[in-house]
Formats: C-alpha cells, sequence, structure tokens
C-alpha cells in the first residue's frame, strides 16, 4: 500500500510517502515543512514527493495525519489539504494522536503516560496501554501544571514520556520514571496510520477533525454573556 503522512501539528511540519502491508513498512522519503508555509508547501511538496519517485496521486490508497493536539490554524491547514486529496481520490484517512504517537516511543511496556506543553502553563496529558509498540488510548486531557502532578501520581504508569525538559523535571519531582523523546513527526505518523488503515479504522472525509483538546481563543470569546 503506498500512502503519505502528514504532520502540521507543531512550528515545524513535514509529509512522509511511505509503503506497507502487515508485514513490511518503509518511508520512501520524508520532506520537512516550515509552520508559517504550510498552506503554501503542502500540496507542491507532496506532488515533488511523488513525482520523484515516479507516482501519481492516483497511486495513494490512503492518508495518515496527526490530528493534535497543537497548533490550531496548522491543524486546519493539514486536515483540509487531507480532506480535500482524499475527497477527491476516495480514499481512506487514519488520524493519529500526538499524544498516542509519543506514547508508542516508550521504552517500557504495559500503562505509559505521555505528556506535552500546551503553552498557558497547561500540559496535554495522555494515558495508554502499551503493548509491541502500540498504544491504546486510555485517556487525553487537558490539566494545569498542578492537576498534572497529581495525575502523574494516581495515573498507575509505569513510566511518563515526553519531548519537553521542563515536563519531564516536573513528572521526576513527583517520583514518575521519565523517558525523553523527540517530538514525533510525519514518519512515526506513517506507522501508526499504516496499521489503522490495514485494520479498517479510519474517518471519512465528513467526519475528520481536529483532535484540540481544548477549544480555541475565537471559541471561548465568542461564547454569548449572561443574558440579563
Amino acid at each position: 500500500m503506498l500512502f503519505v503522512s502528514f504532520d502540521t501539528s507543531g512550528k515545524l511540519g513535514g509529509i512522509s510517502l511511505a509503503e506497507g502491508d502487515h508485514h513490511s513498512f518503509r518511508v520512501i522519503e520524508s520532506s520537512a515543512i516550515a509552520g508559517g508555509t504550510f498552506s503554501a508547501q503542502l500540496v507542491p511538496t507532496l506532488a515533488s514527493l511523488l513525482e520523484k519517485h515516479g507516482y501519481k496521486p492516483a497511486d495513494l490508497r490512503g492518508f495518515a495525519a496527526i490530528s493534535g493536539p497543537g497548533s490550531f490554524t496548522g491543524l486546519r491547514i493539514g486536515l483540509s489539504a487531507i480532506k480535500a486529496l482524499a475527497e477527491v481520490l476516495k480514499r481512506p484517512i487514519a488520524t493519529v494522536s500526538l499524544l498516542q504517537a509519543l506514547a508508542s516511543l516508550s521504552s517500557q511496556p504495559g500503562r505509559v503516560a505521555a505528556a506535552l506543553d500546551a503553552g498557558r502553563s497547561e500540559v496535554y496529558f495522555g494515558l495508554y496501554g502499551l503493548n509491541a509498540g502500540r498504544a491504546a488510548m486510555i485517556e487525553e486531557q487537558l490539566l494545569s501544571q498542578p492537576e498534572f502532578l497529581e495525575r502523574v501520581k494516581t495515573c498507575g504508569a509505569s513510566c511518563l514520556i515526553t519531548s519537553e525538559a521542563p515536563l519531564a523535571a516536573l513528572a521526576a519531582s513527583a517520583g514518575m520514571q521519565v523517558q525523553e523523546a523527540a517530538r514525533p513527526g510525519s514518519e512515526i505518523a506513517a506507522c501508526i496510520g499504516l496499521r489503522k488503515l490495514l485494520a479498517g479504522e479510519t474517518v471519512s472525509v465528513e467526519a475528520l477533525d481536529a483532535n484540540y483538546i481544548r477549544r480555541s481563543d475565537a471559541e471561548i470569546f465568542s461564547r454569548p454573556g449572561p443574558q440579563g
């Protein structure tokens, strides 16, 4: 199966052209894309990758994407591009949580926690059951730093994995075993996405949405005030 994976969740994103089946997986090539250029570079970068390796868009059998949490604008741009391509080509879409991708990198099997900085002194926190590199979600939520410290103590995870040094230090201060790893990108999304595509764990174009975990400022501040 030839497919492509997208990551537009952070300041730096990327596209991976990959192929695989139930027995093998390989990334053919990946291209990094700077966050400020997502809207202008996503489709041209994909077209360039396909042409370079002798493929056409119709050769793609599916799409995978990191659906969040992360940049509101970046996620909207990336998922909108996938929606357009998947609708035209009539191909399935597999979504991958950034926290789930991070948890899959843990060296500890069993119950694993993952954490990312959410800004505003808040933390994206996820808890997963990890088996053979596959992370099954138990929970994902947005926590304040005090709530994060308390959840670390009570979640029952064997370790916490994060790409943020300050969060690693916070978790360690609460007595949690910590593993630091690079932030996952389109290549990890491709690996997880292939499994989901092959298993039929896909979403329709209409149902595809970002996993923001929290709402944007626009949504928060557009809420009507109390009626007098």
